[in-house]
């Protein structure tokens, strides 16, 4: 097929044409720097140093493969993920709302599952808290956390305990809670014996609880209400250890929402068990949708058939009770278990919660938790005006290379050198092809590859017109001449392209975004450029020499 000049035109418009259909088809995608987006470098957040740097680099590379999972399921195109070191790089480009795409790629999207406690079980750990609190806390640091109260009779009272604690009336578990609580009351009693002697009657974290609020804001059993002024102390009193070990089989976490009652907004903290009966990495599945009673967006689950063995076994024998539905530490809901369920359920965002942000809890969770928190340790954004000015900038450098590479040509080779012309504007087509085939973005860097790998399609022909130049210098009939002449290129314009070509596999094997860019873009650059060359400028020569005589002189 080859042997002929119909045989070679009908190759390279196979050829032309494949190239333009995978450019119709799928378009150029650009890259960061062209089209703007953001770059993150992403870390280990391990505060307490404990983590060894081989550890910090193992946990990277765990957490690499989740981040590419919601990354894919978001659907960025051509997302750039890589490791360095013990940072993981992610360059995101084209993204229209950069604050979600941080937030879900950031998120760790550890999902749990537990029982949430009786409030008569809980009503004596207040006095517990509060004496862990003073056996750490001196008073003066309780006054510079404006937290130094004193405690009514009343306030010290079990019964007015109880009835800080919304809808903790009439639970049948009152007696054995209540002998447990005070055994635990009995064990911090020793621990706190001499700051209670100094300061008997204060109540620092039992005075952030209310329970005079506006009463539609809800009861829900195990829960205390905290004003909002109030939430960054009452972290800082459970957030010490002493305290913690205080509360011993149960924890306490937060609501995500916030309850507004007149002019003041409350936060909502449960008492659940300490360990979760059921945790994210037994679930199957997570898709959004719209409950189409209330027409709110919730979000649906399936467990495995592991899982759901666990969480029919919990939910029949807490029928009546609540379960805790807790994302990244933080109480998404708290539904009452109305019946035994095993495989499937849901997850309530709550009324005016946006159906976008139902869409990506069901993502992370489907992408599964982060193996640890990563912190964002570098971030930058390439904006849309940015992005042009780099289009502009490449536009012209491309315009005045290939210009100048043109004019030379003509000048120096006439006809050869027009000839030579018409195969790179081929060349150029099957470059812009091959990168929208290989769905790679066009950056910056990767312009660049492009006007060297011209360069190098321009000095390909070169040395195929000095052979032929030779041979005509020697004597040569023009077709032997230009026979010739393609054949003694041919090892030169083979080794020139090889060496180049391993050259920007190593750039791509080992560099970083824009190096690779730059490294792929060359790499098809060169096996369109060894095509042209050899092929197509070739291909224009026969036709070209087809009108001559054999010992008619060519434009060369």
């Amino acid at each position: 097929m080859f042997k002929t000049i119909r045989g070679r035109v009908i190759a390279i418009v196979l050829v032309c044409a494949a190239a333009g259909y995978q450019l119709w088809s799928q378009g150029l995608s650009l890259g960061l720097d062209l089209q703007g987006g953001i770059h993150l470098a992403l870390e280990v957040e391990d505060p307490d140093g404990t983590l060894t740097p081989e550890a910090r680099v193992d946990a990277i590379a765990q957490a690499e493969t989740v981040v590419r999972n919601r990354i894919d399921q978001f659907g960025v195109e051509e997302p750039i993920i890589q490791r360095n070191g013990d940072r993981l790089i992610v360059e995101l480009a084209g993204i229209d709302d950069p604050d979600r795409a941080r937030e879900l790629i950031n998120q760790q999207a550890y999902l749990e599952f537990k029982l949430v406690r009786p409030a008569s079980d809980i009503a004596n750990r207040v006095n517990v808290i509060d004496r862990a609190v003073l056996a750490e806390f001196s008073q003066d640091s309780l006054a510079a956390l404006g937290r130094l109260v004193e405690a009514s009779e009343a306030a010290q009272d079990q019964a007015e305990l109880e009835g800080l604690i919304f809808g903790g009336a009439g639970n049948d578990s009152t007696s054995a809670s209540d002998s447990t609580a005070a055994a635990e009351s009995a064990d911090s009693t020793a621990q706190a014996d001499e700051a209670e002697d100094e300061a008997p009657n204060l109540s620092p974290f039992g005075s952030l609880l209310n329970n005079d609020i506006d009463p539609t804001a809800g009861q829900v059993p195990g829960s205390f209400l905290v004003a909002e002024s109030d939430y960054e102390v009452a972290n800082i009193l459970l957030g010490n250890a002493r305290v913690r070990t205080a509360l011993r089989d149960v924890s306490l976490h937060w609501a995500e929402e916030l309850i507004p009652a007149g002019a003041t907004s409350y936060r909502r903290l449960y008492v659940l068990d300490e360990d979760a009966f059921v945790t994210g990495d037994f679930l199957n599945d997570a898709v959004a949708t719209r409950d189409m009673q209330i027409n709110e967006p919730i979000v649906n689950f399936e467990f495995s058939r592991a899982g759901g063995r666990e969480f029919g076994r919990v939910t029949g024998a807490n029928v009546g009770n609540s379960i805790a539905i807790i994302l990244d530490g933080i109480v998404v809901s708290a539904p009452t278990v109305r019946s035994r369920i095993t495989t499937q359920g849901q997850i309530e965002m709550g009324p005016g919660t946006p159906m976008e942000e139902a869409a990506d809890l069901a993502l992370v969770l489907r992408a599964g938790a982060l193996p640890v928190p990563l912190e964002i340790a570098g971030q930058s954004e390439v904006g849309p005006s940015l992005g042009q000015d780099s289009i502009d900038q490449g536009e012209i450098a491309g315009l005045v290379g290939i210009m100048l590479v043109l004019g030379i040509m003509i000048v120096y080779y006439k006809m050869a050198g027009l000839l030579a012309i018409g195969a790179l504007a081929i060349y150029v087509l099957l470059v812009l092809g091959g990168l929208a085939g290989f769905g790679a973005n066009l950056t910056l860097p990767g312009i660049a590859g492009l006007i060297l790998s011209i360069g190098m399609a321009v000095d390909a022909n070169v040395l195929i017109f000095e052979r032929i130049r030779e041979e005509l210098l020697a004597g040569r009939a023009t077709r032997t001449a230009v026979e010739e002449g393609f054949g003694n290129a041919f090892s030169a314009i083979l080794d020139a392209n090889i060496t180049t070509l391993i050259t920007a596999l190593i750039l791509f094997q080992f560099g970083t975004g824009p190096v690779q860019g730059f490294a792929v873009t060359l790499s098809i650059g060169i096996v369109a450029s060894f095509f042209s060359a050899l092929f197509v400028t070739r291909t224009f020569f026969l036709i070209y020499l087809s009108g001559k005589k054999g010992s008619d002189p060519i434009s060369i």
